[in-house]
């Protein structure tokens, strides 16, 4: 059964949150410059001061209320999710698969556009948002491409595409692998495992300049830059206490991604959006449970296969991205292939129009 959803979060939830930003305990400044050692103490007490006196969650309440949103049950998980149709009658269904730390506020600027020419399926992630909570143990990459597919069964359409970045990025070339008899393109963004270099790789003359700079990036990464997913892919249950009792923790640790991942100075995000993204954690108590997929993904046997999907398969690399072509093609049928010198992992809400114009690209051609 399919049912209608609407949000509408208790004023008790907003007034918990206020004083819970009132009485924030916070932490002395470390040593060091800038964003060295994390996010700095000054600039999360401004945002923090923002949330607390600025923000107002009824009007993005009220802008995500104007999509059409459902729920329904699917293995025994609850799920949630956008369905905005197209006015076109013969448009291509397509499924936008968000990742970690996102959710579906990533996709709210690109809905109209790409409703010209597709209808849009957005669901949030199992343990995510308005899907959480868990319902148990096992939801790893081909679970919830099985899950996917089989949404799109119940809403009539045997036939669409998948976009997906981040995790997104993960999933939708498993749902091709898994059900190609029914997806018709994958195009993915912010695309890591399957598409950027495995392990430590030492560049010979033939690897172009963008591509140097992309192991560069994936080097760093592997470096300093993944604490994050080790924490969350071995103790999500230890991580999500902070986080789910400190509003102030959770915005710490999403901004974080935030700015590391985005291209161009400081973070450039609409902050409206960014707060609306970490309010959907907040009020929704997911952050356990979204930093559980991690865990699946590092002890479920399946996540990372190693045969290469049979589906078209279209990359959209922005300037903070690490996939590399010649990797990308051992897994992946590639028909499309865009490199920007833009734009970052969260290209949804950084770059909209150069994602939305690839996206159209890439389905065109099939």
């Amino acid at each position: 059964m399919i049912a209608e959803f609407r949000i509408d979060v208790p004023g008790t939830d907003l007034d918990d949150l206020s004083d819970r930003l009132a009485r924030t305990r916070w932490t002395p400044s470390l040593p060091g410059p800038g964003w060295q050692r994390g996010v700095p103490v000054d600039y999360l007490r401004h945002l923090a001061g923002y949330w607390a006196h600025g923000y107002d969650w009824r009007a993005a309440e009220a802008e995500l209320n104007t999509h059409p949103q459902y729920t329904t049950d699917i293995d025994g998980q609850r799920l949630h999710f956008l369905h905005v149709r197209s006015p076109r009658a013969d448009a291509l269904p397509l499924l936008l698969v968000h990742g970690w730390p996102g959710s579906v506020v990533e996709f709210l600027d690109v809905l109209g556009p790409l409703r010209e020419d597709f209808h849009l399926v957005v669901p949030s992630l199992p343990g995510f948002g308005f899907s959480g909570p868990l319902s148990g143990p096992g939801w790893g990459i081909e679970r919830i491409a099985d899950a996917f597919a089989d949404l799109m069964g119940r809403l009539g359409y045997p036939r669409y595409g998948v976009q997906g970045g981040d995790f997104g990025a993960v999933i939708a070339p498993a749902l091709g692998r898994r059900h190609p008899g029914n997806v018709a393109g994958v195009h993915v963004n912010a695309a890591t495992a399957g598409f950027m270099a495995p392990g430590r790789v030492e560049p010979d003359d033939s690897f172009t300049a963008p591509e140097r700079a992309r192991l560069a990036l994936s080097r760093r990464y592997r470096r300093e830059g993944n604490g994050y997913f080790t924490q969350q892919a071995t103790r999500p249950q230890t991580l999500a206490y902070g986080l789910h009792d400190s509003p102030v923790g959770q915005l710490a640790w999403i901004v974080e991604k935030f700015y590391e991942w985005t291209h161009g100075e400081g973070i450039p995000v609409d902050r409206e959006r960014l707060l609306t993204n970490v309010m959907v954690y907040w009020l929704t108590g997911t952050a356990g449970s979204s930093a559980n997929l991690y865990y699946e993904v590092l002890h479920t046997a399946g996540s990372h296969p190693a045969e290469k999907s049979p589906v078209p398969t279209g990359v959209a690399v922005f300037a903070e991205d690490m996939a590399i072509r010649r990797f990308a093609e051992q897994r992946n049928t590639i028909t499309h292939w865009t490199d920007f010198d833009t734009g970052g992992h969260f290209a949804a809400l950084e770059v909209p129009d150069l994602l939305v114009a690839d996206i159209r690209a890439f389905f065109s051609t099939l």
